[in-house]
């Protein structure tokens, strides 16, 4: 671990890393006694619970700050430092051309710590393990492809025009010039694709395990070879084997270490009832409730409910699945796949449709106090016989203030269809303890309509209406316009929910002055970079503790009218200007283009058949 004195952080850290220390030494000091800060006075009612003297989020918050800490005193300034850095964390000489990658990234004021290209490591690890001419001519085989020779990109691909493809050749074309020659076969599915058995994969990662040594700087080759021969001398045809049956959970269980929940788990086929989910109960691994291990609650191989909650797993719009390994690039994966990741396209995109344009939003003090969410539902192909189980029709569902008003007062009559109520010993939630009055009789939805404001914007029914309505759903959704991210903004909580895949709309979000609440079962190339609690919210994916957190955060309405009894606002408002900064030091264009490059000769190196032997030299 490289530890850094105060003199040796950069005068753009600088400010940023002291600030954090002394906020995280008052946190400690204030957290038995933390509500009564940011939280509105609670006096003595009947209606009113009395302050939590220490709520979960508060200690998850403290534990994330000092985590948060630690990763900041990792970073490092000079190429000596980072190359001592990389071969203690990875056990190998750093790659060819290491320094170039280091000047590339010091040049976009790129803040350089090992752990950010914690990804890269994971997801190339099995490929120590499979010959290195093998890689190379499954790679150049494959129809979809980034090319790069002699510092120059190309594309191939089977129809023009295929937008996200552009923009990774963008990516790349960017730090072409300092790269070796690769070829990058890409997914161009929103889909993951490839899933193979833990058993090969463990397999795999035990060689590459073997294969770390740090070799003598005198015995390194320090040159990656030319692609001429491939492209002379085009190799034999490979086939992916990529197979369309389904459904998907049994492709994507066998992916799981062969000890996980899911391996052992029954395997749902009936999506027709409610989802499986309890009221009263927290989602494993949880502390009291709330996230404290972003790792364990995006895992659908911990967490097997989840075939039954996610359209991923219930009926994605295609598969296309293979269980062979070879070196496929995309946006995003489950964590039992075992695609390489490069940052999305969408992310890498101008488009204000993702990115909400050059505005950010509003200070916090002039948005509205309330939790805004448009999108599609999408998710899958949802029918009349599963809509019921897809993640974004649970979301709006349950917090629409109109069905959970309907399930509050004739849950025989109109029970919810995709969520269920939450019960009095679970969140212990202020608006479950209201007794009902002539002047409120629901409180719980009133105080719900209170923040809420979500839709769906088009119902994707299949098959298609041609309309964005949808004649099964159509009683329990009411399809509003499209609102664009800028005006979403204007909001102060973000929740942020898959799609078919990954959720386009993170990074923006993010870097708005809003606060990302985020739900996933997708892995990313920035996850080692962002910490839950510090730069974002994270949220189960049942949705089981958005309603606490909420409370949290906003507060509950009184039987007077009081509102944001008991919320922390400026929490709230700190979490989303951390993230904000953040962000706009860590998951920039450039970032993007200096993991893409460290990615590369990572890849180029595995390529070559004298890989171990590779390295750079650091004396000259």
């Amino acid at each position: 671990m490289v530890h850094l004195s105060a003199p040796a952080v950069n005068s753009r850290f600088a400010q940023y890393s002291v600030s954090a220390i002394i906020l995280l030494a008052a946190f400690w000091f204030i957290l038995p006694s933390l509500d009564a800060l940011p939280v509105r006075a609670l006096h003595s009612h009947p209606n009113r619970l009395p302050p939590k003297p220490n709520h979960p989020i508060d200690t998850l918050i403290a534990r994330a700050e000092r985590e948060f800490e630690e990763l900041l005193a990792k970073e490092t300034h000079t190429v000596h430092d980072a190359a001592a850095a990389y071969r203690e964390r990875r056990g190998r000489q750093p790659p060819p051309h290491f320094d170039q990658w280091f000047a590339f990234a010091q040049n976009h004021s790129t803040v350089i710590v090992e752990d950010f290209w914690d990804q890269i490591y994971h997801d190339l690890a099995p490929f120590w393990g499979v010959p290195a001419k093998a890689i190379r001519e499954q790679a150049n085989d494959f129809i979809h492809r980034i090319s790069v020779r002699n510092g120059n990109t190309t594309q191939r691909t089977d129809i023009e025009g295929r937008e996200w493809l552009d923009l990774w050749e963008d990516m790349v074309r960017s730090v072409a010039p300092w790269l070796p020659d690769v070829d990058l076969p890409i997914n161009v599915m929103d889909e993951s694709r490839m899933v193979v058995p833990w058993e090969e994969i463990d397999s795999l990662m035990a060689k590459e395990s073997r294969s770390r040594q740090v070799v003598p700087e005198a015995k390194l080759k320090t040159q990656f070879e030319t692609r001429k021969d491939l492209d002379e001398h085009p190799p034999p045809k490979f086939d992916p084997g990529f197979n369309g049956a389904g459904p998907y959970w049994p492709l994507a269980v066998v992916g799981c270490h062969a000890d996980s929940p899911a391996r052992s788990a029954y395997i749902e086929t009936d999506f027709s009832t409610p989802p499986p989910i309890s009221g009263s109960e927290y989602p494993r691994g949880s502390y009291n409730g709330y996230v404290q291990n972003w790792t364990l609650a995006k895992s659908s191989c911990d967490n097997p409910h989840l075939q039954g909650l996610h359209g991923t797993f219930i009926e994605p719009i295609s598969i296309s699945n293979t269980k062979k390994l070879f070196p496929l690039f995309g946006g995003s994966k489950l964590p039992m796949n075992n695609e390489i990741l490069l940052p999305p396209a969408m992310y890498y995109t101008t488009n204000p449709f993702y990115s909400g344009g050059k505005t950010h939003g509003q200070p916090w003090e002039e948005k509205t106090d309330s939790l805004i969410w448009r999108g599609a539902a999408s998710g899958g192909r949802n029918r009349a016989e599963n809509w019921r189980r897809f993640q974004r029709h649970r979301f709006v569902s349950m917090t629409n203030s109109t069905s959970v008003r309907l399930a509050e007062t004739s849950p025989h009559q109109h029970p919810p269809q995709s969520f269920v109520l939450p019960s009095n010993n679970s969140y212990d939630l202020a608006a479950t303890h209201i007794h009902p009055s002539s002047t409120d009789p629901h409180p719980f939805s009133s105080w719900l309509a209170s923040w809420s404001d979500t839709a769906v914007v088009n119902l994707l029914c299949f098959p298609g209406t041609g309309t964005n309505f949808c004649p099964y759903t159509d009683p329990y959704f009411l399809p509003r316009p499209v609102m664009p991210m800028k005006e979403q903004y204007a909001h102060k909580y973000l929740p942020d929910i898959d799609g078919n895949s990954f959720s386009g709309r993170y990074r923006g979000f993010l870097g708005s002055t809003s606060l990302p609440i985020k739900a996933t079962i997708y892995d990313e190339w920035h996850d080692s970079r962002l910490i839950p609690w510090v730069h974002f919210v994270p949220m189960d994916n049942t949705f089981v503790d958005l309603y606490g957190i909420v409370e949290f955060f906003v507060g509950y309405v009184s039987r007077d009218g009081q509102a944001g009894v008991g919320g922390r606002d400026e929490v709230a408002k700190r979490i989303a200007l951390r993230g904000k900064e953040w962000a706009e030091s860590v998951l920039r264009r450039e970032d993007m283009q200096v993991y893409v490059f460290r990615l590369l000769l990572e890849y180029a190196r595995v390529c070559d058949d004298e890989r171990e032997g590779m390295g750079w030299r650091e004396s000259g």
